[in-house]
């Protein structure tokens, strides 16, 4: 069974290093926070401004297995951006991050209200952007060498979803 809850302080150190894995890290944001007491300082925002900013577990069988984050980028227009998604190597293969994602787009848009949901990836990861589109995301297009990461230039995917787009989809 797999589960979304609001981050902990008790879950910072477990997601600090979840984000310096070997086998996350490279996939993360070049501006995703590193160290427990930046990432506890996430946790405390995300505890303060709910709907605004988030830090989440996604949680398999009871035990942590992966965490995403969101942040509001237009108050007005209902828009949040995803961030931060990123499955423990151990939990990979068992569904964790599609339904994780799955619960997370039906709390920001039924729970918070948002009225489009948008997140970017490396254009490199073809992983991230199978998993984007068989979630629902609809691919917007591409940021060209968007990104200095690891001292190469990136191409970002862009992607997004409606509340109409889910709606359809939960009919």
């Amino acid at each position: 069974m797999i589960t979304l809850r609001r981050a902990l302080p008790e879950d910072a150190a477990w997601l600090a290093a979840l984000y310096a894995d070997g086998d996350v890290e490279p996939f993360l944001g070049g501006q995703q926070v590193q160290g427990d007491a930046a990432v506890l300082a996430e946790i405390e925002r995300s505890q303060r401004e709910p709907e605004r900013f988030g830090r989440m577990i996604v949680e398999f069988d009871g035990e942590r297995a992966g965490a995403l984050g969101y942040h509001e980028v237009n108050e007005r227009s209902r828009i949040v951006h995803l961030e931060a998604l990123a499955v423990h190597p151990g939990f990979r293969r068992r569904g964790v991050a599609d339904e994780g994602a799955r619960l997370a787009q039906r709390y920001l848009i039924f729970e918070l209200g948002f009225h489009r949901l948008e997140l970017a990836c490396y254009g490199f990861n073809a992983a991230a952007i199978r998993h984007a589109e068989r979630v629902g995301y609809v691919r917007e297009g591409v940021k060209r060498k968007a990104y200095l990461r690891h001292d190469e230039w990136q191409d970002a995917v862009l992607f997004a979803l409606l509340r109409e787009d889910l709606e359809e989809r939960e009919g």
